[in-house]
């Protein structure tokens, strides 16, 4: 097996996003297993030094050390770069290594990127926070806004970035638009589609060059394991981002690696009902007296619907919602859940909800948050793939003690 996979799996071309996600990037041992094989090694043996030579030097195929590459994160690597439709892939240890190494990588002093400012809290924090120290210049814009992202970027502009639907109030933003004004300076689009996944959104087919994810969310979708991936040309792999990620370090474990290809395996038909349970409850709480506003891409309430279901080939599994009584109303109603949990992540089996205001986008003063819409009502929702009866029955109950 090559150290990286640079071809595809023998006929997947041909094949159909479901047969690919239980069958792309499949390699088996000489013991013909058919669950890939978990190879829990940190180094490789070397036949004689003159093969070490050549594979330091690139010029023989294999493995020298898992921080590089490993055989069973290439088997995930190459089968979430085929479900995505891009050349290649390379997977990180978390979801934000992800984000950071699709940054830096390509960044240097005097440098600028754009951002759409409705972004995850820690992803706002290397834009704002980190990137800035090392003579970066960024520029946030309303990321629905194209008049502010033709007026961001300049010819210094080296990337954007963006998430689509966004974390919380799951704005959509027009990527094929965004990148013909981002390629107009020559620059890179990144797109965070840890939201969509590529069961619904596959942002390469829109003009993005750069996709990221988190693969603890919907890719893993149970809530076992961090991880994350880099989706992008072969150039820009080879090229710009795997010596970053030699020699910075942030490597996915082998078992987390199979854990994320076995998600795969699953990821079409779980994001597929968690669309239909999540348009379900959206419905559901339309219909309460104590809710005031209701966010949902699959419903023709949403702001950007018809963009959402030109992008989208679903309305996603989350859903964002205002309780009236602010803080103290949303932390009652949170409180009397006793089906869905309280928790910050979400894409997972079960149903989670989360406080945004006060969890992860408390670093944001109000002021910003309540230019993105988040107020202290705001929850959001990812719905999990209980009977979507149970959740709302849940979700009654607890509104009446809120």
């Amino acid at each position: 097996m090559p150290e990286t996979n640079l071809g595809t799996t023998k006929d997947s071309a041909n094949w159909r996003r479901r047969t690919k996600a239980v069958r792309a990037g499949t390699r088996r041992s000489e013991f013909g297993e058919t669950s890939e094989a978990i190879f829990l090694t940190s180094g490789y043996a070397y036949p004689n030094a003159e093969e070490a030579e050549a594979r330091f030097k690139g010029k023989a195929d294999g493995f020298i050390y898992s921080r590089f590459s490993n055989p069973t994160v290439g088997m995930f690597e190459e089968r979430i770069a085929e479900l995505e439709g891009a050349e290649r892939a390379m997977a990180t240890a978390t979801g934000m290594a992800a984000v950071n190494a699709s940054l830096l990588c390509q960044v240097k002093t005097g440098d600028h990127v754009v951002a759409s400012r409705a972004l995850f809290g820690s992803c706002r924090y290397i834009i704002e926070e980190i990137l800035p120290r090392f003579g970066v210049g960024i520029t946030l814009v309303d990321g629905t806004d194209l008049d502010q992202w033709r007026d961001a970027v300049r010819p210094e502009t080296v990337c954007a970035f963006l998430e689509t639907p966004s974390n919380p109030m799951l704005e959509i933003i027009d990527l094929q638009q965004v990148a013909d004004i981002v390629h107009s300076v020559q620059a890179k689009v990144i797109v965070d589609n840890a939201f969509a996944t590529p069961a619904l959104q596959r942002p390469v087919e829109t003009g993005a060059d750069i996709v990221v994810y988190s693969a603890t969310k919907h890719i893993d979708g149970q809530g076992r394991c961090l991880g994350g991936a880099v989706l992008a040309t072969n150039d820009f792999i080879e090229d710009t981002l795997k010596p970053f990620l030699r020699h910075t370090g942030p490597a996915l474990s082998p078992f987390n690696a199979w854990v994320l290809l076995k998600g795969l395996e699953t990821l079409d038909l779980r994001v597929e009902q968690h669309c239909r349970n999540a348009e379900d409850v959206a419905g559901f709480l339309l219909r309460q007296d104590k809710i005031e506003r209701v966010l949902y891409p699959g419903f023709g309430s949403h702001p950007q619907h018809d963009l959402a279901m030109a992008q989208m080939d679903a309305g996603g599994g989350l859903v964002t919602f205002d309780l009236g009584g602010g803080k103290a109303a949303a932390f009652r109603f949170l409180n009397a859940l006793k089906i869905v949990d309280i928790s910050n992540n979400l894409g997972d089996t079960k149903s989670l909800i989360t406080h945004p205001a006060t969890t992860t986008h408390q670093r944001l003063d109000e002021a910003e948050r309540s230019h993105l819409g988040i107020n202290a009502g705001t929850v959001r929702l990812s719905v999990g793939l209980e009977d979507a009866e149970d959740i709302k029955e849940d979700l009654s109950q607890a509104l009446k003690a809120a």
